[in-house]
């Protein structure tokens, strides 16, 4: 029996035979998806980049504003949820069978952390591209410096 150490290329890979030679030969990449696509078995949507807490039906646990506290909010619902994991402890000891209504209160307030957080994300990033691009000024004028010693 006979087996290959590496698989064989996908068969796609006879598309750029003659890439060395002319490099306009090789297939154009795909278009980028619009719309809605399934990926890992969930649909998604290209144009909603964060849906709403009412589009995912849950209920929305701070204020609609525009402009949220969010240090404020996200301790309070931190507490909130301490609050109801607690409430939680003495349900399961006294009223076993109503469990199911604390654990979706608890799962909500998850949801509404997570949809906070995410909100963040955008200042995260840009917050994060600041700061490496401050990095590289430093760096450079480092560099500047450095020649300008040697010279």
């Amino acid at each position: 029996m006979a087996t290959a150490t590496y698989p064989p290329p996908p068969p796609y890979y006879r598309l750029y035979k003659d890439y060395s030679e002319n490099p306009n030969s090789a297939p154009e990449p795909p278009p980028p998806i619009e719309g809605t696509y399934v990926c890992f078995g969930g649909n998604y949507n290209t144009e909603d980049v964060l849906p709403s807490l009412e589009e995912q039906g849950v209920p929305q646990l701070y204020p609609k504003d525009s402009n949220v506290d969010y240090k404020k909010e996200l301790r309070s619902l931190n507490r909130e949820l301490q609050l109801h994991i607690l409430e939680l402890a003495d349900v399961l000891v006294d009223r076993p069978s109503q469990y199911a209504k604390r654990i979706g209160e608890i799962s909500s307030i998850f949801k509404n952390l997570h949809h906070l957080l995410n909100s963040l994300r955008p200042h995260q990033a840009r917050a994060t591209l600041i700061h490496i691009m401050e990095l590289q000024i430093q760096q450079r004028k480092q560099a500047v410096e450095d020649i300008k010693r040697f010279l």
